[in-house]
């Protein structure tokens, strides 16, 4: 048992024991699925807890001698008890964390967020907080699909409309998750023909079938907090555009932007995939003005040559 644990168990433990005048050691246990032991060992924990100053006024009292020898609990002075209240940024957090859930679920999980919305709703009123929610989460069939094959150990087969290179694939894939990173939901799969990890964006998804074969084990995917979080100088570039192309600082994630006289931008820009890069120049044009480094543009001025050598 970890301490993650009896942290959770203690934190449901208080409003257990206030409930309750005097309650044996051994209900206690059957209630949680502990031992006994296991109890006087949290009551321990418990005779330390209270508000912050830590004077015997401040702290949980239990009178750990007649839990020990009678086997009985009796709580007192518990000022962790009293009902929470969430600060209206805390409410407001965890609305749009669950909104968030639900957006990106299957349609089992959206409706258990559904309801956990409107009991939240119920709890701290109408917040107000002007807040929308907007992920790239694709279709709906898809991702429900997505989902029931991750559940069921089922491979895939997608259709898949790759940015990077332009064209659509059918990968064969083991799919793993359904995440959301920088404000877009993504599959995590093993590609069986890259036999690799992939990451495919979900909105790009144009189909999914099974392929009547179940899934292997791969081991866990490797952990990402956000999309772009492990970027290296290796794979950043840095664009100056002319102020027409100064949408790209608001559709794509950015390390950092500078506005020049003249309205044009600098922009440093992370990238995944030096693919998407040549794509973006050859769609930029004559508005980016300046690559660095220069060699990432090399890609995009080829591919810039041959199409003029065949016009």
């Amino acid at each position: 048992m970890t301490w993650s644990d009896q942290v959770s168990r203690l934190l449901t433990l208080v409003p257990y024991l206030c409930a309750r005048d005097w309650v044996s050691v051994a209900e206690v246990a059957k209630d949680f699925g502990v031992s006994e032991k296991q109890v006087l060992a949290d009551l321990e924990v418990l005779v330390m807890c209270g508000l912050p100053g830590g004077l015997p006024d401040d702290l949980i009292e239990i009178d750990l001698d007649v839990a020990r020898s009678e086997g009985l609990v009796h709580l007192h002075n518990a000022p962790m008890a009293r009902p929470l209240r969430l600060r209206r940024d805390e409410a407001t957090s965890l609305l749009v964390a669950v909104e968030a859930v639900r957006e990106v679920a299957d349609a089992k999980t959206a409706a258990v967020a559904e309801r956990v919305l409107g009991k939240l709703a119920g709890l701290v009123g109408d917040i107000g907080t002007g807040v929308s929610i907007d992920l790239s989460v694709g279709s709906d069939a898809v991702r429900d699909r997505l989902a029931d094959a991750i559940s069921r150990g089922d491979q895939m087969r997608l259709t898949y409309d790759g940015a990077a290179r332009r064209e659509t694939t059918s990968p064969v894939v083991d799919p793993v998750a359904i995440e959301t990173r920088d404000g877009a939901s993504y599959l995590v799969a093993w590609a069986l023909e890259r036999d690799d990890w992939r990451t495919y964006k979900l909105d790009r998804i144009a189909d999914a079938e099974p392929t009547g074969q179940a899934t292997s084990d791969h081991g866990a995917p490797p952990v990402k907090v956000g999309w772009f979080d492990e970027s290296t100088p290796a794979n950043v570039v840095c664009l100056t555009l002319a102020p027409e192309a100064s949408w790209v600082a608001e559709y794509y994630p950015t390390r950092d932007v500078e506005v020049l006289p003249g309205g044009g931008i600098r922009v440093t820009l992370p990238v995944g995939d030096p693919g998407w890069l040549t794509g973006l120049l050859l769609r930029l044009g004559d508005r980016v003005l300046a690559v660095d480094p220069p060699l990432a543009a090399t890609e995009a001025l080829r591919e810039a040559a041959a199409a003029l050598s065949q016009a």
